[in-house]
């Protein structure tokens, strides 16, 4: 069957609460979603906007897809979903949010006309793979009580997002310490706490708070790109001085950027992402990368919908990595335009044993 139809969908999905990060403070997820067709089935992915990180937007995408990679794809074998992605990644330089887009929507159909889950597809067998949490930045008695929520509801790693400006560099970096000794007080010894600062720190700054943290006994599990992504002489220069792992996230879109981070050993861990690397093939071979150089991994996703949170859960599910991924995306959401997928089970998201992804779109919110 050959590829019939490449549409677009711009989507708005409300959160239910505000999520805050030393980059910026969002209250919707604004995606734009693909749909791939051989005129019987329909396979969807997701470039989500978030022009802090990558750069993308709505726009954007929806520019790429219909005027470059649609119109390259229509007409070609559906089932040749290597030689498709191959296309796609060549076709247009950066664009990694549309490329992952319809690279996951080539993966979905291919699942669909096999009328296996995705994660099978991918070679896993999984239908559920733990998450963490995030805690947005807000002051310390709300993320406490965030906090307590948040385990009462089952799930047992937090991740705790910190660096956001402060009045003065000491004056931040007590802050922050003093946000997590608050929340390790409010949950207790066994709860998972990692941090996030996205980018948000300076490396003397990361070193005084991270080893103020080790020297209070918190007990942090890792700290998630302490600083501003291209500065990779810093990132390695804090890793050098702290015992708490360095998870890269910020600055690892590609292949290339991960191996300069291996090569100056900048980090003990790297977080990928589809909506960065451009999609399930590019990202699988980045976690086959690191785990060549024994490098820890997780799998994380953008804030996005059932459709993207779903093609990252299936990866994670079917690759494994060595700490629990970051899913909860979709956890945000007070709604979505998307029908069926995944769900959450306390702290484990639940892949439906259905064809592909197991969505579909609500065209009348579209």
């Amino acid at each position: 069957m050959i590829i019939k139809e490449v549409r677009t969908h711009r989507v708005s999905a409300p959160f239910h609460t505000p999520f805050v990060t030393a980059l910026r403070r969002a209250t919707t997820a604004e995606s734009l979603l693909v749909s791939i067709t051989d005129g019987n089935d329909a396979g969807y992915g997701e470039a989500p906007q978030v022009w802090q990180v990558t750069g993308g937007s709505v726009a954007g995408a929806e520019a790429c897809v219909q005027q470059i990679l649609g119109p390259l794809l229509i007409g070609r074998d559906a089932d040749d979903v290597a030689g498709n992605g191959r296309l796609v990644q060549r076709a247009v330089q950066h664009n990694e949010g549309a490329k992952a887009a319809v690279d996951v929507a080539l993966h979905d159909l291919a699942a669909r006309r096999l009328g296996v889950p995705l994660v099978r597809y991918l070679g896993g067998v999984a239908l559920s793979v733990p998450t963490d949490v995030t805690l947005a930045a807000d002051r310390p008695e709300a993320l406490a009580a965030a906090a307590r929520a948040r385990v009462d509801e089952g799930f047992r790693v937090l991740k705790v997002k910190v660096g956001r400006p402060g009045a003065g560099e000491r004056d931040a970096a007590a802050a922050d310490i003093a946000r997590v000794r608050d929340i390790r007080a409010a949950v207790g010894p066994d709860v998972l706490l990692r941090l996030d600062a996205n980018q948000g720190w300076t490396p003397r700054q990361a070193v005084r708070v991270i080893r103020g943290i080790e020297d209070a006994g918190l007990d942090v599990e890792l700290v998630e790109q302490p600083v501003p992504r291209h500065d990779l002489d810093g990132l390695a220069w804090v890793s050098d001085r702290v015992g708490v792992p360095i998870l890269a996230d910020e600055a690892v879109f590609g292949v290339r950027d991960l191996v300069e981070v291996i090569r100056r050993r900048a980090a003990d861990l790297v977080n990928v992402k589809l909506a960065k690397s451009g999609g399930l093939g590019p990202a699988r071979t980045l976690l086959e990368l690191a785990a060549a150089h024994d490098m820890g991994t997780l799998i994380g996703s953008m804030m996005e919908t059932q459709v993207g949170v779903g093609a990252a859960a299936s990866l994670a599910a079917a690759y494994g990595t060595s700490a629990v991924s970051d899913l909860d995306a979709v956890w945000w959401l007070a709604s979505s335009p998307v029908r069926g997928g995944l769900r959450y089970e306390r702290d484990h998201v639940q892949l439906p044993d259905r064809p592909g992804l197991g969505v579909t779109l609500a065209l009348e919110d579209l």
